[in-house]
């Protein structure tokens, strides 16, 4: 069962300090995890960075659009009451969503400074954003991983035009870049072309050369890679000696391929062109930071008074 939008919580957040007392946000959310019996599995799912939990995050931004509508009030930091303009809403026995708030200046307001912020219109797609649904750090979430997937798939086009030798050489800087050896001159290589032995790429696994990973690349477009080419991998291997390779492809294993990497002693790793992608993204290999953002929080060390 999915975690509810932050809108389905605008009520049972009231409902959670109706008595006007004083409540920490963490009697809050244990109030609507109970309130909406979520298991200890949905309670835990996780944001794309992991940071925070669904719920978590969900029931925060709830709690942040009535303290901005004057319905809640902060008397100090974690803690929630009510205002009798919240007790009103809780009486009123109406939905208490976005559309409820903007009937107060204060909460338009709040929209519109947010508003100056824009998402491009390309990237705004789902029906939750389009209806207002995800919290402002889900948008930025999912909008960043939205330009990383549109990304990827331009990063993948431009590996599949470079030459043979070069894409060896690339496959070699990944290595680098994942921090195996050291640098170039002193731990990685890729091997002479035409004479490679089905070998493209040595690398060390430490800085020592203690041991070598040995590479094989193959820049294919719609070809799958299957067992017979990993077995080939795997003599390459016998014949050097060595005991672990990494098999890098622009496109995808077989089944067959995958299984038999399971069932020899020697150490493969396949890598395909998805996740190939995703660790040139993720080491900055052939991409380049364009634009930052920085995401503040309150520093509540800085208020402490002696």
């Amino acid at each position: 069962m999915p975690v509810p939008q932050y809108q389905a919580y605008m009520r049972s957040v009231l409902e959670s300090i109706a008595d006007e007392q004083e409540h920490h946000v963490r009697e809050v959310t244990e109030f609507i995890c109970n309130k909406f019996n979520f298991t200890e599995a949905q309670r835990n799912i996780k944001i794309p960075s992991g940071k925070s939990t669904y719920v978590n995050g969900r029931i925060g931004w709830a709690k942040t659009y009535l303290v901005q509508a004057g319905l809640i009030k902060q008397p100090r930091r974690a803690h929630c009451l009510i205002t009798e303009r919240g007790l009103k809403a809780l009486n009123s026995n109406l939905e208490i969503n976005n559309d409820y708030l903007k009937q107060f200046s204060e909460f338009t307001a709040f929209k519109q400074r947010n508003n100056k912020i824009t998402i491009p219109s390309e990237i705004v797609t789902t029906k939750d954003e389009e209806d207002g649904n995800q919290t402002p750090h889900e948008l930025i979430e999912n909008t960043v991983n939205s330009l990383n997937y549109n990304l990827a798939n331009e990063l993948l086009q431009a590996v599949l035009t470079t030459s043979p030798q070069f894409f060896e050489n690339l496959v070699v800087d990944l290595m680098l870049a994942m921090g195996y050896g050291g640098s170039r001159k002193d731990a990685g290589q890729a091997t002479q072309y035409t004479q490679d032995g089905g070998i493209d790429g040595i690398i060390k696994e430490d800085k020592l050369g203690l041991e070598m990973i040995y590479l094989q690349a193959k820049r294919y477009t719609d070809k799958t890679v299957g067992r017979p080419e990993i077995q080939a991998f795997a003599g390459a291997l016998d014949m050097h000696r060595a005991k672990k390779g990494v098999f890098i492809t622009t496109s995808s294993f077989s089944r067959e391929a995958l299984e038999f990497t399971s069932l020899i002693e020697k150490r493969i790793v396949l890598i395909n062109g998805e996740q190939l992608t995703e660790l040139m993204l993720e080491h900055n290999l052939g991409v380049s930071t364009k634009q930052v953002f920085e995401i503040k929080t309150l520093d509540s060390d800085y208020f402490l008074e002696d």
